[in-house]
């Protein structure tokens, strides 16, 4: 608790040692154990970071880290030393996101096989991890992607550990949309569960990307890809009739900001009203009716018209993510939003930073 408010962190991260990867995985799959650099067989998972910027990533990381969370860094990101973290910032509880698993399992040529392996692990680590402190660190569970086949089995096995939400990447993989077929039985069944998505994009990754056609730079490439991969997202679960039926699934978007919401909602119910029946078979409503139904979005303190915002979709889809402790992560973010309230009602505060996370979350039927 902050300033009298409680805060559920909806986007979070933990930090994967190199080590759990050998540890974790099926022995058959031990060879396949990233090195400390990220890289598989010599071959680096992420992609177009330059020397350059990697280099200052890292360097700027290891900065954040070393002012503001020394003690985090000496304990080898380990499940203690975050909850203190979790406490002294404010935190009562925290959904967890992978950090090298954004870039991992999202290669778009790696074999199925392999990709199971490396969400299985990853799951198994995190199981045992927020076992420390289940109350305060919430797991989001990974799920395979790259085999469409697994994802129901692994989603079962996700809800066995007692989670309420699974992780995907937003964008396609092998050639499939959030709204392909084959993921039917998938969303069917988080429907049945009650087990929210969070969408959650990571720029420099393996699988088709927004910008990453045509730009090199980091500067570009992560302006692009985490607001429009979250934008294509939405639409292909609106156009794609996911979201018609399955009008009990809740999806979050995470980490993309969400000023352009509103002009998206906007755009997409335009269109909508002038070729409305070329997708009547599957979009029942507006697109902005099916979001304000069953989405959420994350918002940052920082966003200009935040107030006007609310005006626009209302206060019952807004959600909070720190991004602790990625480079991005502000140290002042919780600070920063508890003085929303100068902007906002405090009524709608307290639904931002705590009631509608937990809704979307599930966590009012636990």
């Amino acid at each position: 608790m902050l300033n009298g408010y409680r805060i559920i962190d909806a986007d979070s991260h933990v930090i994967e040692p190199t080590q759990m990867w050998g540890e974790y995985l099926e022995p058959k799959f031990k060879q396949f154990a990233p090195t400390a650099e990220m890289a598989i067989a010599g071959e680096k998972v992420y992609y177009k970071i330059s020397p350059e910027a990697g280099q200052k990533l890292r360097s700027d990381h290891e900065q954040l880290i070393e002012q503001h969370y020394q003690n985090f860094l000496l304990s080898n990101f380990n499940p203690e030393s975050y909850v203190k973290v979790m406490k002294q910032t404010g935190v009562d509880m925290a959904f967890l996101y992978p950090t090298y698993g954004q870039w991992l399992w999202a290669i778009d040529s790696m074999p199925a096989l392999l990709a199971g392996a490396f969400t299985r692990a990853y799951n198994n680590w995190l199981r045992d991890y927020c076992s420390y402190d289940p109350q305060v660190l919430r797991g989001v569970g990974a799920i395979n992607l790259h085999s469409p086949e697994e994802m129901v089995p692994q989603l079962h096995q996700i809800a066995d550990n007692g989670w309420r939400a699974v992780y995907l990447r937003p964008n396609p993989v092998k050639g499939r949309l959030l709204s392909d077929s084959e993921y039917e039985p998938f969303w069917t069944e988080c429907e049945r569960l009650g087990i929210a998505v969070g969408l959650h994009e990571g720029t420099h990754s393996r699988l088709p990307t927004i910008g990453s056609d045509r730009f090199s730079t980091r500067f570009a490439l992560h302006a692009c890809s985490h607001p429009i991969e979250q934008m294509m997202a939405l639409l292909a679960l609106i156009e794609g009739g996911v979201l018609e039926r399955h009008p009990s699934l809740r999806v979050g978007f995470l980490e993309s900001g969400c000023g352009w919401l509103p002009y998206w909602l906007w755009r997409l119910d335009h269109v909508y009203e002038d070729v409305h029946w070329e997708v009547a078979d599957r979009v029942k409503m507006k697109p902005s009716e099916y979001f304000r139904r069953q989405c959420f979005i994350a918002l940052e303190p920082y966003e200009p018209y935040l107030a006007e915002i609310v005006d626009y979709i209302g206060s019952d889809n807004l959600i909070f993510g720190s991004d602790y402790p990625h480079v991005d992560h502000k140290p002042s973010i919780l600070a920063d939003a508890v003085t929303l309230e100068e902007q906002l009602p405090k009524t709608i505060l307290e639904k931002i930073l705590w009631d509608n996370p937990a809704r979307f979350y599930g966590l009012e039927s636990t």
